[in-house]
């Protein structure tokens, strides 16, 4: 089980096309900080029918967006 789990499972959970979340808003779902770690642990989030579209240092956001079959 990766850190990001949680994470992962509130996103499949969601099943929005396309989830936009706060760097807060993840380190308060998933119980850890955001770091960049994060950019390994991403590659998981495959297995849950999403991936990273975008990652914004600016805005401190991350777009997240469902895989098409």
């Amino acid at each position: 089980m990766s850190k990001y789990s949680p994470l992962w499972e509130y996103i499949q959970k969601d099943g929005q096309q396309t989830i936009k979340l706060a760097f807060d808003e993840i380190e308060a779902i998933s119980g850890v900080k955001i770091d960049h770690s994060f950019l390994k642990y991403k590659k998981e989030l495959t297995l849950y029918g999403y991936e990273v579209e975008k990652i914004s240092l600016k805005e401190k956001t991350v777009i997240f967006t469902k895989i098409e079959k």
